[in-house]
């Protein structure tokens, strides 16, 4: 077939790339798709067995800043930690309420808990995580006995010479890999499914969307699975997951935690972060996660301005001063629910010492969602390239381009393509767009000055706000695996494209779906915007554990 260019795609399929209709906007929440997924299937049951949800007084809404200290003084270790999370997977992951968060759990966990417990008993600690379980989202590589597939079967064979910069960094921090969680499929038009795991089920209503595309890696630190997890965004997929699912989630800087290993989705966008049950938890994941690394060029803009450590940055009574432009127009006024949240947490701010100046809107908020065509050049051309790179270097026996993705689909169409087509790859894989192409640099810049200049940094400057806040979406929405996602609005689309910071803060909840509220700054930020979330968290604890209501109860 020959190469399609822009003019050629329609623009359907230009809105489902950039996840527009989706709340998933864009792919890092590429994960096409081990045994066949059993999607449309959940257990009559109205909630798990009793026994892991009281065992060990709560352990699974326990904080890693708690397990930490718990490990410290011996009353708990990295093994009886390890085998909590494992067997409470499998009574909430397959069977029970069926939460298909997570696609498979590390054959080796148990072996390097051991390690690290004797490592602590002789005195050694690796790092601030020692011991800790956490899930990986299936985009990352893991150079291990587990699979890195991007939730698609035809990857079951891929087999990573070395791990993903941001896992090693974890393994070094003491962390236990856990396992790797689920995600939306490229191969989707339904938030948190993929041809490998089967749909994400949201625990507080199972019915409910996760959003996506880090549905697993929310879903299953929502539901205590594990201490927390590791989540990637290109435009929406950590922020709008972490508030659909009441937890904290960060989308940093993109460059400020490397790529090298993941999956890639549009590399302008695309970053790594943490999704905790606390800010605290996220802050302290994030400074494992960063640093310059040479192999992914990106981060070389991070020198001088990551930090190792992002704990001190937890004050008490963060809010005090801190000036909050409150954002109405385009990513508000789309949900009175949501926005009733946001007004709520408009008067959390006021009552913790922040200064709100309203109606601090982003001067390009319409264009960013109109104008479709730039952002969507970046996206096509990066991933064009990217995908073909990642596939051709990735040892072991799998599909070595786009095409090669599309035909096996094809060939398996029963089980991969038994809810959605693949007209999203089709068309990556027709596009004939090059990356060093004067089109592609106009529409790099484009984005950039849009979102960056004439944007974000245009709003924080005119209102002389040191952040802005906005409601992160709308209570999530009902799971259709004959349509899809509805169209769906949230915070995403600015920093996305702009590639800047922002963090999701559980909110509130409506008839008992959670709402969050996401605080977004210009670049390198992070240190604020996690000072400000906390301070938030701390007057407006909002968080509560899931109930995993079943379908047919409620609304």
């Amino acid at each position: 077939m020959a190469g399609k260019h822009l003019s050629d795609i329609p623009e359907i399929h230009r809105r489902r790339l950039l996840g527009l209709g989706a709340a998933v906007a864009a792919p890092a929440m590429l994960g096409l798709g081990m045994p066949r997924a059993r999607a449309a299937v959940v257990p009559d049951r109205a909630a798990p067995a009793r026994s892991l949800l009281a065992s060990r007084g709560g352990l699974a809404e326990t904080s890693i800043t708690d397990l930490l200290k718990q490990l410290a003084a011996g009353k708990l270790t990295s093994v009886e930690l390890t085998k909590f999370y494992l067997d409470r997977i499998a009574e909430l992951n397959l069977a029970g309420p069926a939460l298909h968060a997570v696609l498979e759990t590390n054959p080796e966990a148990l072996k390097l808990a051991a390690q690290l417990d004797a490592e602590r008993k002789a005195g050694k600690l690796r790092g601030v995580l020692h011991g800790i379980p956490l899930l990986i989202k299936d985009n990352i590589g893991t150079a291990d006995k587990m699979h890195s597939t991007n939730g698609l079967r035809a990857l079951m064979g891929a087999r990573p010479a070395h791990d993903a910069t941001v896992v090693a960094r974890l393994r070094a921090a003491g962390a236990i890999p856990l396992g790797k969680a689920n995600l939306t499929s490229l191969v989707s038009s339904s938030s948190g499914y993929s041809q490998r795991g089967g749909q994400t089920r949201n625990p507080y209503k199972l019915d409910r969307s996760p959003n996506g595309s880090s549905a697993g890696p929310a879903a299953a630190t929502a539901a205590g699975l594990c201490a927390g997890a590791i989540g990637t965004e290109t435009i929406g997929s950590i922020l709008g997951p972490s508030g659909a699912n009441s937890v904290v989630g960060i989308r940093p800087t993109t460059g400020l935690t490397s790529r090298t290993g993941m999956f890639p989705g549009a590399r302008s966008f695309d970053t790594i972060g943490p999704i905790c049950r606390t800010v605290a938890d996220a802050a302290l994941l994030l400074g494992v996660l960063t640093g310059v690394d040479p192999t992914d060029t990106a981060t070389a803009a991070s020198a001088g301005k990551f930090h190792s450590d992002y704990t001190p940055f937890l004050k008490p009574g963060g809010l005090k001063g801190a000036r909050i432009g409150i954002t109405r127009e385009v990513f508000a006024g789309y949900s009175a629910h949501a926005d009733a949240v946001a007004e709520q947490a408009v008067e959390v701010l006021k009552s913790a010492g922040a200064v709100v100046v309203d109606n601090a809107n982003i001067p390009t908020a319409e264009k960013m969602m109109s104008d479709l065509d730039a952002a969507f050049i970046v996206q096509i051309t990066e991933m064009k390239h990217d995908i073909e790179s990642y596939l051709a270097r990735t040892p072991g026996n799998h599909p070595r381009s786009i095409a090669e993705l599309v035909a096996y689909n094809k060939a398996h169409a029963d089980t991969e393509l038994e809810y959605f087509d693949q007209n999203i790859l089709q068309t990556v894989a027709d596009y004939a767009g090059k990356p060093s192409d004067a089109e592609y640099k106009k529409a790099v810049a484009t984005v950039r000055r849009v979102a960056r200049d004439e944007g974000i940094d245009a709003a924080l400057k005119n209102h002389r706000v040191d952040a802005l806040m906005m409601p992160t979406g709308a209570p999530t929405w009902k799971i259709d695996l004959v349509n899809g996602d509805p169209q769906i609005m949230g915070s995403a689309i600015p920093v996305g494209y702009a590639g800047y910071a922002a963090i999701n803060v559980p909110a509130g909840f409506v008839h008992g779906l959670p709402v969050g509220i996401t605080f977004m700054g210009t670049a390198w930020s992070e240190p604020q915007l996690i000072r400000f979330a906390h301070g938030f968290e701390q007057a407006h604890p909002a968080r509560r554990a899931p109930t995993f209501t079943p379908p047919g109860v409620g609304l």
